[in-house]
């Protein structure tokens, strides 16, 4: 797994990463993750197009939840709160193609849902791409817990 793209993990149960290849995926099911959460478009770059049933196939559960890119929603956000609470308690790796929308979502849950302080939240990748993030992902950044989980209510 140390040969995953920008690998973080902020708790003993998640961590998080840019695209895995096949092989990657049955060493994540070897380092006994329970779940793969999928935030990476289903044509990024480098993206398995079976990835889902490869990760089922290792006794994993899946979950994609699209981001494009240019465009995250706080809907999107609420939608990965639901399954990462779906998921407590269980080892849960997280990725997209390089951890930016990854390592977003997860600082987000992980500050909002888990009250982690920001700096141990926060992956090295996000710490070098939140100066240069377009307006779209600033103002995910500062979405309230509230303001998502009433998203397209």
């Amino acid at each position: 797994m140390d040969k995953l793209p920008n690998l973080h993990q902020p708790t003993a149960d998640i961590c998080t990463a840019g695209q895995p290849t096949t092989d990657q995926i049955s060493q994540i099911a070897d380092a006994g993750f329970s779940a793969v959460i999928n935030l990476a478009m289903h044509n990024s770059e480098n993206a398995i197009a079976d990835e889902g049933s490869i990760v089922c196939s290792r006794g994993m559960s899946y979950f994609h939840i699209p981001v494009p890119f240019n465009a995250p929603t706080a809907k999107q956000v609420k939608q990965f709160f639901g399954v990462m609470d779906g998921l407590k308690g269980e080892k849960v790796f997280i990725h997209c193609v390089v951890n930016a929308r990854a390592s977003a979502f997860t600082y987000k849950y992980l500050t909002l849902k888990n009250h982690m302080d920001s700096k141990q939240a926060t992956s090295p990748l996000l710490e070098q791409w939140q100066s240069t993030m377009s307006d779209a992902w600033k103002e995910l950044m500062c979405l309230s817990l509230d303001e998502i989980e009433h998203a397209n209510d």
